[in-house]
């Protein structure tokens, strides 16, 4: 069976391959790399439907001709992606497939798959490192340095930098999925009182975990830390009167997307003292595409989206991606699967 592997600036060619190759000679592998993450405008329906894309979708259109299977990470899989090879499975190792027109692949009989819960371990583990800088104050004690802070001579300066233990300390978890319940786990093993809430009764609850409503939540938790999926009915799902709901002195930290937080409150809401702190893996770009006012403020930490950054992820969703495939190559339905309608559309097709 021949399959097209996809690689892009994040997830090269490479990490495919190399748990292709675990499938022998089953597979006939094609390789394209994608080296500029930069996409030109939408010019059909389909790629206007996409978002976070790496390459040209026209590209695509020209490499997959004459594969059965495509694995991707980034790069575009549109309606033309689709109608230009006899597809029998798209792969996309992402727990968000939002590079793929999966709608398209449903209505060609075309299964999906993604790779959910990939980063869960390395998003969980950055998550827990953001709570113990801020409740440490390592934000400010670093940028006290920076600025020609004279670096302590004794134990006695540390003073001005006096902090808190995760065993004094309540996390709360707006979302309890896959990295949700990793952040809990850990969060407990060090202490930490853990409350959660997740609008969608979730199936798993870790063990010393809470479940309470959101406003609950809010008021009684030392930081607040988002883990939702991003969807039109959460956009600014904190803004001005959850902060408002925090504790007076709590912090905040965002590993989700940069759409569930109104920037504008939280930085109100810093400045003004409702808030102690503030940790950011995602966070908007600047219309004007100037310097974002967050990172001038002392009480705050932002990293360039790389809380699923590790080598870890990107093996992880290799390995679900070809056990998707090797299910295919057997015969059998892949798991994973994220559209199952596909059945019906395939057997009204053939």
């Amino acid at each position: 069976m021949r399959v097209l592997a996809v690689g892009d600036p994040f997830m090269p060619v490479s990490t495919f391959t190399s748990a292709l190759a675990t499938l022998g000679e089953a597979v006939l592998v094609t390789e394209m790399q994608i080296e500029n993450a930069a996409a030109p405008p939408p010019r059909t329906a389909s790629e206007e439907l996409l978002r976070e894309y790496a390459g040209d979708p026209a590209n695509m259109v020209a490499a997959v001709a004459g594969h059965d299977i495509v694995v991707v990470h980034g790069a575009p899989i549109t309606a033309e992606v689709l109608d230009a090879a006899s597809l029998r499975l798209v792969c996309c190792a992402r727990g968000g497939p939002v590079n793929v027109d999966v709608a398209a692949a449903t209505d060609r009989g075309i299964p999906v798959t993604n790779s959910p819960g990939k980063n869960a371990e390395a998003v969980a583990e950055l998550t827990l490192t953001f709570a113990l800088m801020l409740i440490r104050g390592v934000p400010g004690s670093v940028r006290f340095l920076l600025s020609g802070g004279k670096h302590a001579d004794s134990a006695f300066e540390g003073g001005q930098f006096i902090g808190g233990e995760a065993a004094s300390a309540t996390l709360g978890l707006v979302g309890l999925g896959y990295v949700g319940r990793a952040v809990a786990v850990r969060a407990r093993a060090l202490g930490f009182t853990v409350l959660a809430h997740d609008p969608v009764p979730p199936d798993i609850v870790p063990a010393g975990v809470s479940l309470v409503g959101f406003d609950e939540l809010l008021a009684r938790s030392d930081i607040v830390s988002v883990h939702a999926r991003a969807s039109a009915g959460n956009q600014h799902l904190f803004g001005s009167a959850a902060f408002a709901r925090m504790r007076r002195g709590s912090y905040f930290i965002n590993t989700a997307r940069e759409s569930l937080v109104d920037e504008d409150a939280l930085l109100a809401a810093l400045t003004g003292g409702a808030l102690a702190g503030a940790a950011l893996d995602v966070v908007e770009r600047q219309a004007d595409g100037g310097r974002h006012p967050l990172l001038d403020l002392p009480n705050v930490v932002i990293t360039p989206h790389i809380a699923g950054a590790t080598r870890e992820t990107l093996r992880r969703g290799a390995e679900m991606v070809v056990e998707s495939v090797g299910q295919v190559v057997a015969g059998q339905e892949p798991g994973y699967l994220l559209n199952p309608d596909y059945r019906a559309r395939k057997a009204a097709v053939s």
